[in-house]
């Protein structure tokens, strides 16, 4: 470990750099207590002026993070440590903070959030599923309301959500949904900061480069994100590309006529098996095989491509997804079980047919 240190450098070194940022904040604390609940808004307008003069966010952090400290302290009862503020500064700094369950991750994040929604240009917090997205634009809304700061939140099947306090949340874990507001999505977009998972943000900017009239598009232009679960999101689930398709409806008869010929086939005699790249492959055996089936010559000359493709789908349909451990039949259509969280997935298809 200590042979490694050398090479890259300890946490500490760069921790000890950052604790006179911590300093600054902290010297703040007591000037910031007597500010009123107006004053506070004034102090985000006074902050977005100076942005607006050419002020750099990195200038105003000490100032920012400390108003964020005290406005969560009053709204919600929670006071950031100063372990969570040197948390704060690495997430502005585009670095990764590591921090275990109940560190509180959510309430430091707060603090880069607030700072570079200052410029006005949108800060997107990308979580792992709708459950966070709306917990947490439901839970931390209320300091950035106080601030006075919009919030939204993006979830499965085109539903989005502004946050405006109606009840007070004295349940972390719990989703007011009184404080929801369903808006359009481009609404949500234009809010100050917007929740949502990797995969709706992703798919909302496949659909806004397909859009023929720029009023169609939902997102603005990308500014500033925070990633929770970094490690599940940028490792584990960017193994799942995110495609756009559509119903392929022309080629059914194809699909269903080998449909009825993939059974007859034989693993490694005929088809050989990768499962965890989930690929199957036809072997000389099974070309000749599936060439008798289809009483047909060379598969592959010109002219029969699309015999080609019809059929390695059709395989795939059959050896490698299996029904109620990679996807689900419900009310007559097939739904994807998500692989890393094992949650179904309405309105996601296979692509090229698959489906």
């Amino acid at each position: 470990m200590a042979f490694l240190e050398k090479i890259f450098g300890s946490n500490e070194r760069v921790v000890s750099k950052l604790r006179p940022l911590v300093d600054k904040v902290n010297a703040l604390e007591e000037e910031y207590k007597k500010l009123s609940d107006d004053d506070i808004k004034a102090k985000t307008e006074s902050f977005k002026e100076r942005i607006r003069k050419g002020e750099t966010t990195d200038k105003l952090l000490p100032e920012a993070f400390a108003l964020v400290r005290e406005t969560a302290g009053r709204v919600i009862g929670e006071r950031h440590y100063d372990v969570q503020m040197l948390g704060g500064v690495v997430l502005h700094q585009g670095k990764i903070a590591e921090m275990k369950t109940g560190e509180g991750k959510t309430l430091t994040s707060t603090l880069p959030i607030y700072l570079n929604a200052l410029t006005g240009k949108g800060v997107h917090v990308v979580t792992v599923n709708d459950y966070l997205a709306m917990r947490d634009a439901n839970w931390m809304g209320r300091v950035y309301e106080a601030l006075g700061l919009t919030t939204a939140c993006i979830v499965g099947q085109g539903v989005s959500y502004q946050y405006t306090t109606n009840v007070v949340d004295t349940n972390e874990v719990s989703i007011e949904t009184a404080n929801l507001m369903p808006v359009t999505r481009r609404e949500a977009y234009a809010s100050d900061i917007t929740y949502g998972t990797n995969n709706e943000f992703g798919f909302d900017y496949l659909r806004d480069n397909m859009v023929s009239s720029l009023e169609d598009m939902v997102q603005r232009e990308l500014h500033f994100a925070i990633v929770d679960e970094v490690d599940s999101i940028l490792i584990d689930e960017a193994r799942t590309p995110l495609i756009i398709s559509a119903p392929d409806a022309e080629s059914g008869k194809l699909y269903e006529r080998f449909a009825r010929i993939v059974p007859k086939l034989q693993a490694e005699k005929h088809y050989t098996i990768d499962e965890k790249m989930k690929v199957v492959t036809l072997t000389d055996d099974g070309i000749t095989e599936v060439e008798r089936m289809l009483g047909m010559g060379n598969m592959y000359a010109s002219g029969n491509v699309e015999y080609v493709h019809h059929l390695e789908q059709s395989l795939k349909a059959e050896v490698i997804f299996k029904l109620d451990r990679d996807y689900v039949v419900k009310d007559g259509q097939v739904i994807i079980v998500d692989d890393f969280t094992g949650r179904l997935m309405p309105g996601r298809r296979y692509s090229e047919g698959l489906h």
